[in-house]
């Protein structure tokens, strides 16, 4: 009988980290999009990173900061008797480093191709930024930030890498579908295994039907503003 936990524990990791790379990466997109172009690059190079570097070796660094006896980590176990690795919610750190700049690129392309005299047209009839920022800009980006989270839910859902360093593998604790995936590989248990696999295949094929649907409406929405 096949035991969810994996698809449970991958779900909540995955929807957690989202909802706060969310957040932050439209945060960062927003004010670094207007940024100087010089402080632009440096701060694109380095919010980008973790797209570009192997997933182990992200898990390498957060165990470098997070681990037991480490910097953060040994304040965090002293004062709070709080373990930062080897836990479910271990995970979440690893995979909102790995899918913050699929976010952030995503909002930050959304927000450089906003046409800005709707802002400044909000501005001379007196409306506030924070108004102008959720009632005109965010409307206007939408189809491209929505393809953004779905993208970085469908990729922290697959992570392994980085989760298996910083979270390790406990069946009922911290299992994800990737880790069970090569556990039961090791263990030679390939029919459990293509199981697993399969039902991955499932969820990232209706993830991938949702980036292409908002594709589709994002790409209609511009050929009408066009007409």
């Amino acid at each position: 009988m096949l035991d969810w936990f994996p698809l449970y524990n991958s779900l909540r990791i995955a929807g957690i980290s989202t909802g706060i790379i969310f957040f932050a990466g439209i945060f960062a997109a927003y004010y670094i999009a207007k940024a100087p172009r010089l402080l632009k690059g440096l701060l694109d190079v380095i919010l980008t990173l973790p797209l570009v570097l192997p997933p182990t070796v992200v898990g390498y660094l957060l165990l470098r900061l997070l681990g037991p006896k480490r910097p953060v980590g040994a304040w965090f176990l002293e004062m709070f008797d709080l373990k930062l690795t080897m836990t479910w919610w271990s995970a979440i750190f690893a995979t909102a480093v790995v899918i913050f700049p699929l976010m952030y690129r995503t909002a930050r392309g959304a927000f450089e191709s906003f046409d800005e005299t709707l802002a400044y047209s909000g501005q001379s009839l007196g409306l506030s930024n924070a108004y102008i920022f959720w009632r005109i800009r965010m409307p206007c980006c939408r189809q491209g930030i929505l393809a953004g989270t779905v993208l970085s839910f469908a990729r922290a859902l697959g992570e392994y890498g980085a989760t298996s360093m910083i979270a390790g593998y406990t069946p009922g604790r911290t299992a994800t579908i990737s880790t069970t995936v090569y556990q039961l590989w090791r263990t030679n248990d390939d029919a459990l295994a293509f199981r697993w696999v399969l039902v991955n295949m499932a969820i990232s094929c209706v993830v991938l039907l949702a980036v292409n649907f908002l594709e589709k409406r994002r790409t209609a929405g511009a050929a009408g503003g066009r007409r």
